[in-house]
């Protein structure tokens, strides 16, 4: 079996039905991921929300026998690397973040992924994607910056948290890419259950030492539950998947979705008001990830 590197997914032509879907999935759980984490930290530890959110998610995957599968020894390396850039270490920096940080803010950060993961895909093959996706990707981090310009005023950004947030979304571009032979061997759901696995042990001492700082309220608790089942298990399953089908920086454009979740969730829910330049962002950045999505190769 070959252990060549590569982010090429199965299925590198034009998106169908699937891809689009999943996409859709990923881009709207995600989009709340960052409510969940802000309302956990309201009363519980970072560390305790982290260890929680992996163990849950780890712990759903489990259910399912598709995820029961052995990972060959070879393998184990990645996948600790896995379990630490995208896993473990954006769990933790994440809440840690959202202790200072808006988690519209933290969300608006993290859709710079594509770009960075195009970065990281091409440095590790030393190679370079074809014009459509770099115009798509690019097209997209334009369309963030329309959308997120008018939100960043008055809101709360503190340096620390927004540095913290950088680095996890340097995990996910590495995560996105080395994601992808594992998936195609092992299925998403194996390969993020044991990343998980392997994230709640390293987390776990950490989370035990914070549970004193912790105050266990059912609103703080339930969204950890939701953030660990749905916003880590599933998600990443599904992402995994993804990332498998159609390579890791076509897969990382979902984050593109994020702020336009938070956009609609804020006028549906809450009356807020969209200036117009967000709205032209919200065309761009549909524009952008279509354009991302289209064949990697040349259709013979």
């Amino acid at each position: 079996m070959s252990e060549r590197l590569t982010n090429v997914g199965s299925r590198p032509q034009a998106y169908g039905p699937a891809e689009w879907a999943l996409t859709v999935m990923i881009g709207l759980i995600w989009g709340s991921a960052y409510l969940w984490i802000a309302l956990g930290v309201d009363h519980l530890d970072p560390a305790v929300v982290a260890m929680g959110r992996v163990a849950l998610g780890a712990a759903a995957l489990a259910m399912f026998p598709g995820a029961r599968v052995r990972i060959g020894r070879q393998d184990w390396a990645r996948l600790a690397t896995i379990a630490v850039v995208g896993n473990a270490g954006p769990a933790l920096l994440l809440a840690i973040a959202e202790t200072d940080l808006d988690s519209a803010v933290a969300g608006m950060v993290t859709a710079g992924t594509p770009v960075l993961a195009l970065v990281v895909g091409s440095l590790m093959l030393r190679s370079f994607p074809r014009t459509p996706q770099v115009v798509g990707i690019g097209l997209g981090f334009v369309g963030i910056v329309m959308m997120t310009a008018p939100s960043l005023r008055g809101a709360n950004a503190a340096p620390l948290g927004i540095a913290l947030v950088l680095i996890t979304t340097v995990g996910y571009a590495f995560n996105g890419n080395l994601v992808v032979p594992l998936q195609q061997r092992y299925g998403g759901a194996a390969v993020v259950m044991w990343a998980l696995i392997i994230s709640t042990v390293l987390l776990a001492p950490y989370g035990a030492l914070t549970v004193s700082n912790s105050e266990f309220t059912a609103s703080a608790v339930v969204a950890v539950v939701i953030l660990g089942v749905v916003g880590t298990g599933a998600a990443r399953a599904l992402a995994t998947t993804l990332a498998g089908r159609v390579g890791g920086p076509r897969m990382s454009t979902t984050a593109y979705i994020i702020p336009v979740v938070a956009i609609v969730l804020g006028v549906v829910f809450r009356g807020e008001v969209v200036a117009p330049i967000a709205l032209a962002g919200v065309v761009v950045v549909l524009f952008g990830a279509y354009l991302a999505s289209r064949a990697v190769v040349e259709p013979s």
